[in-house]
């Protein structure tokens, strides 16, 4: 009888401390994150499923909404997740276009960062038509200097992403990682996975 109850403890303590682990990692250095939109379209597809490395950047101080000093800052070209500014209850992830002290402008749907045109492989334009400036900002706008501790974001799926462009600056302290590899992705409308974008990294 003592060795069956001493099992079950055995059994019991290993389970728990398996969860005590598995929840420091995801409070702390992984996260895992589901594509829900196009915005990010060609890069990462809805039904992608991202793990989300939260140490990269710092990371929060248990029991506080403090996180300690970053570890590095994001750099132009990182996808990052990050608080939603209008909702932080909300999750958003894009790209980071510029960081702070970088003048950003747009002219006809092509990005300038300090005076140069940014060569961006990764996006998608959907709609050839040019909005003017004034109008509203998605093709035209700036330019305009990134704050300190700021960085400017946008989806790679351009015409159909909404982002700094609208709603301004990301702030440092509010991205929750940077994010690494694709764990899972699922095609709704297929109803299959996506074998080949499985085990794929996010750059």
């Amino acid at each position: 009888m003592k060795n069956k109850k001493r099992v079950i403890w055995e059994y019991t303590e290993a389970i728990i401390t398996a969860l005590i682990f598995a929840l420091i990692i995801r409070a702390y250095i992984v996260q895992a994150f589901k594509i829900p939109s196009g915005s990010m379209i060609p890069t990462l597809l809805i039904g992608d499923h991202l793990l989300v490395n939260k140490f990269i950047y710092g990371t929060k101080i248990p029991f506080s909404d403090k996180r300690v000093l970053l570890f590095k800052k994001p750099e132009k070209g990182d996808i990052i997740v990050f608080k939603y500014p209008e909702d932080p209850k909300r999750d958003f992830i894009k790209r980071v276009i510029a960081v702070e002290g970088d003048v950003i402008e747009s002219k006809n749907k092509n990005i300038y960062v300090n005076g140069k045109k940014a060569e961006e492989t990764y996006t998608q334009h959907t709609d050839d038509s040019i909005r003017p400036i004034g109008i509203e900002p998605r093709d035209n706008f700036g330019p305009m200097i990134v704050p300190q501790n700021k960085c400017f974001v946008m989806g790679d799926n351009r015409d159909q992403s909404y982002d700094s462009r609208y709603w301004g600056y990301v702030d440092i302290k509010e991205i929750k990682g940077k994010a690494l590899i694709i764990y899972w992705s699922w095609d709704s409308k297929s109803k299959m996975p996506r074998v080949t974008r499985i085990g794929r990294l996010v750059h």
